[in-house]
């Protein structure tokens, strides 16, 4: 029997994540910890508690992923998305497990003007996406058998994001206005949850790039949400990166190719828009509930 430890179990993707993995290891032990099990933020109780737990595999989904926040606040980035991943590494070697870190497209520039490949070199617009390429590197330099998945415009049934915020704003006001100048592939944490899954049982390592299938803007992202749940009366204006005037610049091109991760799994992700369709019904039926 294998342990795996999922730090950051709390979250949006943990919350689907640990389910998941549950289902699909039915002869394995699954932990899911949080903040109030770990603070990885602490080098020595994050070295302790793993080597004392003695996982096969340790996944580190905890970040500081507030990434406005981040220009305001350089040092707490720093210490959850860089030194806490260096924390665990520590705790892995001293017990020979298997590290994974959950990563971002923020770690480029989206100047390429094509899909990254895991190839490419990363050169952060901002603090977070800096943090988190630190992260990568102690995953990769210090974890030994690393495993870095790079994934973006994430959302899903436990917590706040962008299709949330849609709705949520639909309801309040008539005309909306969202980004059209940013580009990338919203990807849903169930399905991102079952590529971590397939990776696993392929013993991938190295660095992946996992998101659902195809790409749009922010913009045509909200327009879909709101088609889709029949919110058809809003609408939606397009404005510029520039005039939404965020502390944090974002990279205008980061969509992420992911033809090595279906090279190694055989499958790849349905598209975006599918994906969004199955969310939306659950969604609803939550509400209703």
């Amino acid at each position: 029997m294998n342990r795996l430890l999922v730090i950051g179990a709390k979250g949006m993707l943990g919350r689907d994540l640990v389910p998941e993995l549950l289902s699909s290891f039915p002869g394995d032990e699954v932990l899911g910890w949080d903040i109030d099990e770990i603070d990885i933020r602490k080098e020595h109780e994050t070295v302790a508690k793993i080597k004392r737990t003695r996982p096969a595999i340790v996944i580190n989904l905890a970040g500081h992923t507030d990434v406005d926040g981040c220009e305001l606040n350089e040092q707490e980035a720093f210490a959850v998305n860089a030194d806490g991943m260096r924390h665990i590494a520590m705790g892995v070697r001293q017990c020979g497990a298997k590290a994974i870190y959950l990563s971002t497209d923020y770690v480029f520039d989206g100047k390429k003007g094509a899909p990254y490949v895991e190839e490419d070199m990363p050169n952060p617009l901002n603090i977070y996406g800096r943090s988190k390429w630190k992260g990568e590197q102690y995953a990769m330099e210090l974890a030994g058998d690393g495993l870095v998945i790079r994934t973006q415009w994430l959302y899903g049934r436990h917590g706040k994001n962008f299709v949330t915020a849609i709705l949520r704003q639909a309801n309040e006001k008539k005309v909306l206005s969202v980004v059209n100048d940013q580009i990338g592939a919203p990807t849903y944490t169930v399905d991102l949850s079952r590529a971590i899954f397939l990776l696993i049982q392929n013993r991938a390592s190295g660095i992946f790039h996992v998101t659902n299938n195809d790409f749009c803007s922010w913009y045509e992202f909200g327009q879909t949400i709101l088609r889709l749940s029949g919110a058809k009366e809003v609408e939606v204006l397009p404005i510029s990166s520039r005039e939404l005037n965020r502390k944090a610049a974002r990279p205008s091109y980061s969509v992420l190719s992911t033809k090595k991760f279906s090279r190694e799994t055989g499958i790849e992700l349905r598209p975006w828009t599918e994906a969004l369709k199955d969310f939306l019904s659950e969604f609803k039926g939550l509400e209703q509930s």
